[in-house]
């Protein structure tokens, strides 16, 4: 009689009951997480009518894959560039907010009574809402075109990160079971050089390779090679010193910068379903019923904790770093809950052994209650922001609303900021490579060299030699690269107070490159002599050199940009419009009622107090289309408006798509601008119409501000004043040619 191996009993029960159970929430339009939980716990070892699963080890492996995959595929949503243009708004939010669930999360447990660590793990575990949670409710209750919804999401990118950060710190202080300072520095600089180092070498060279490849990729290479590439940075983490999952995040977040992002993201959901599955099961086996009967108070104190503390803090940050009230209110609301980086979080605990047994499943209920509950504050965020509006001192909100468009103006940073902020970048990214690359010919080369090629004396000099040309073009940038050069020329024409701080600045990035070299040399030789040789060997060379060294380091970096950029060029989006206004695209159905019809005949504007920016149609764009344009299937429409204009004629589009197709007419171009009229503007004392915005321009007039009164969507009759504030909609590269002062 043939025998079949436990392991594949185990996982058809896991799927079994998963499959079970994810149908009934479908059916119930609820999280399919709560359904692999719940299948957990039906086959764990705390529920006895139904089999039981036994090889508990095996499946702990297996979901360990699933954590794997599961940061693969929020590393392929994430991206480092998303990270950088979220901007300050959604960065001051994500920060208020993890420092504050973070204290509100120790401080409870403490109130409780709990252990310093169950304390400190439960504070992590608060302080990351749930991506998957949040994308899904958006979705189902149709408010993604919302105002809100992108800082929510720019809010989640910024969380992402700091739970790997907070998976590094955790995992280093269960394991000094002390708050040693410089240790958590050392880990932070560490993690820290290491995603640079990372991230500098994955576009580079990850890009280049599927590009190369590109004809010889299927979907089922396509799929292997995706893998592959995960596994490898996985390896690399653990080989230094960190856990598998921020491997599998770094070498997402790398891919998704990549033109095949949303390819592999495809190719490899199913795989991560797959294994994502076994993980949230294994959850759910981890759940004693009996724990949650007996810890139901502090399950339900944290519950109030985590609902009150998210809405605060977040709320808090939003309105900190410059938002309408309304949009802080929604945003607060919208992120009141925990789910899969909280899990992983307490999964690290338990792993660890630094956690009490019933952190785990207590972290699971809270997670599965704000679940529920995110749908019902998300419908309620706006009649709770109609309330505190009514209820709120009229002053209170008169000077929150001044305070937000104080900060939504547009800002210019000076000379000394532009080239301090390059100068940053420049010396943080550089010394980063050479350190590695010192790192690498100490440790790795040399002795390949002498082991394995030549021995003694001979083999540290070409060990060194050729670790000294590999660092050149980057000492090269380091030291002598020209940075900002119209910065640096405005601030080294004032000679009275500029020159020095630059020439100290001068001197400071070659000395940083000389300690650089000298470092080198150290590992190699711990001679003064030695030292001042090579030094004069490298500062002779580089002078002789440099134009060379200046071109081999520029095709460098235009292949790490054009590698950096490629994903974003192809799929580039307008920029948001100013006050309650922005822009979303909306596809026309082929059954939509709007298909034949003019412009004029629709009244768009009219009706719905909608403006039509851009029409696009297969390659070809029209921007800011014409009252007799009609209106084709599949027409791409870009629309302006407020969260309730969008929502009322979204109606009209039922059946929308998302295909990115490039176009003569580059969307890039379709940008706001902001244009202050003075008497001597061409304008002035104009129309609207008689301007010839549209006409000149490609551009759209969407609102002015005129002694501090603001007019959306202003009527063609109304003529420019001076001092009037302009927002305008449109062609960036014509628009300034019309209203430059003459």
């Amino acid at each position: 009689m043939l025998h079949l191996p436990v392991l594949i009993t185990d996982l058809g029960l896991i799927l079994a009951a998963a499959g079970i159970t994810t149908l009934l929430f479908k059916k119930i339009k609820q999280p399919l997480v709560l359904g692999y939980i719940l299948a957990g716990l039906l086959v764990g070892p705390h529920i006895q009518f139904i089999p039981t699963v036994t090889d508990n080890e095996s499946i702990h492996i297996w979901a360990e894959i699933g954590v794997i995959f599961l940061l693969f595929s929020l590393g392929l949503e994430f991206s480092f560039k998303k990270l950088v243009k979220v901007g300050g708004s959604a960065s001051i939010t994500a920060i208020v907010e993890v420092i504050c669930m973070l204290l509100i999360g120790f401080v409870a447990g403490k109130a409780m009574g709990w252990k310093t660590m169950d304390s400190i793990f439960l504070g992590g575990i608060l302080s990351v809402s749930s991506t998957t949670i949040i994308i899904r409710a958006f979705e189902e209750l149709g408010v993604k075109h919302k105002k809100f919804a992108g800082l929510v999401f720019g809010v989640l990118i910024v969380e992402d990160l700091v739970a790997i950060l907070l998976l590094v710190l955790l995992s280093t202080l269960a394991v000094s079971q002390q708050f040693a300072g410089t240790e958590m520095v050392f880990s932070i600089l560490k993690l820290l050089f290491f995603l640079i180092l990372w991230f500098i070498g994955g576009i580079f060279l990850v890009p280049s390779f599927l590009k190369a490849t590109k004809k010889l990729m299927n979907d089922e290479t396509m799929l292997i090679v995706s893998i592959a590439l995960c596994l490898l940075m996985v390896l690399l983490a653990v080989k230094v010193g960190f856990s598998p999952a921020l491997g599998a995040f770094i070498m997402g977040s790398i891919l998704a910068e990549t033109t095949q992002a949303e390819k592999i993201e495809h190719l490899t959901k199913s795989v991560k379903d797959l294994f994502a599955a076994i993980f949230f099961v294994s959850v759910g086996m981890l759940i004693d019923p009996g724990i949650l009967i007996d810890y139901a108070v502090p399950i339900l104190v944290i519950t109030i904790a985590t609902v009150l503390g998210k809405f605060l803090s977040s709320g808090l940050g939003a309105l900190v770093s410059g938002q309408p009230l309304k949009t802080s209110v929604q945003t607060g609301m919208s992120l009141a809950q925990i789910g899969e980086f909280s899990f992983i979080i307490a999964t690290l605990g338990l792993t660890l052994k630094v956690t009490s047994d019933f952190l785990y499943p207590i972290a699971v209920a809270v997670s599965a209650i704000t679940t529920f509950t995110t749908p019902y504050l998300i419908k309620a965020s706006e009649p709770f922001y109609l309330f505190l509006e009514r209820r709120l001192p009229k002053s209170w909100v008169a000077a929150i609303n001044r305070y937000s468009s104080s900060t939504a103006g547009i800002t210019t940073m000076s000379d000394w900021k532009t080239l301090l902020k390059s100068y940053t970048f420049n010396t943080i990214i550089h010394s980063v490579i050479l350190i590695a690359i010192i790192f690498l010919g100490s440790r790795y080369l040399h002795p390949f060299i002498t082991k394995n090629l030549i021995n003694g004396n001979k083999g540290i000099i070409i060990s060194l030699i050729i670790s000294l040309i590999v660092m050149a073009p980057f000492l090269w940038a380091l030291a002598i690269r020209r940075i900002e050069r119209k910065a640096h020329s405005h601030l080294w024409l004032n000679k009275k107070y500029t020159r020095g701080p630059l020439i100290a600045l001068e001197v400071l990035r070659v000395a940083l490159a000389l300690f650089a070299v000298c470092f080198l040399i150290f590992q190699f030789y711990n001679t003064w002599i030695a030292m001042v040789i090579a030094l004069a060997l490298i500062i002779t060379g580089m002078i002789i050199f440099s134009r060379k060294l200046q071109a081999f380091y520029d095709r460098l970096e235009h292949r790490f940009l054009y590698n950096l950029n490629a994903r974003e060029e192809q799929n580039k989006q307008p920029e948001i419009l100013p006050w309650d206004t922005h822009l979303t695209e909306l596809t026309i159905a082929p059954e939509s009622s709007m298909v034949g019809k003019s412009l004029i005949e629709l009244a768009i504007r009219e009706k719905y107090g909608v403006n039509i920016a851009l029409i696009e149609r297969g390659n070809m764009m029209i921007p800011t289309p014409g009252r007799d344009e009609r209106l084709y299937p599949n027409d791409k429409v870009m629309l302006i408006g407020t969260d309730d204009q969008l929502a009322a004629v979204g109606e009209l589009f039922k059946g929308t798509t998302n295909e990115n197709q490039e176009s003569a007419f580059p969307k890039k171009d379709m940008t706001l601008q902001k244009i202050v009229i003075s008497t001597s503007s061409p304008v002035f004392a104009q129309t609207i119409r008689e301007s010839g915005i549209r006409e000149k321009t490609q551009g759209l007039v969407v609102g002015i501000e005129r002694n501090g009164v603001r007019i959306l969507n202003p009527d063609s009759d109304l003529m420019f004043e001076n001092e009037d504030i302009v927002w305008i909609v449109g062609n960036n590269k014509k628009i300034p040619d019309l209203l430059k002062k003459v």
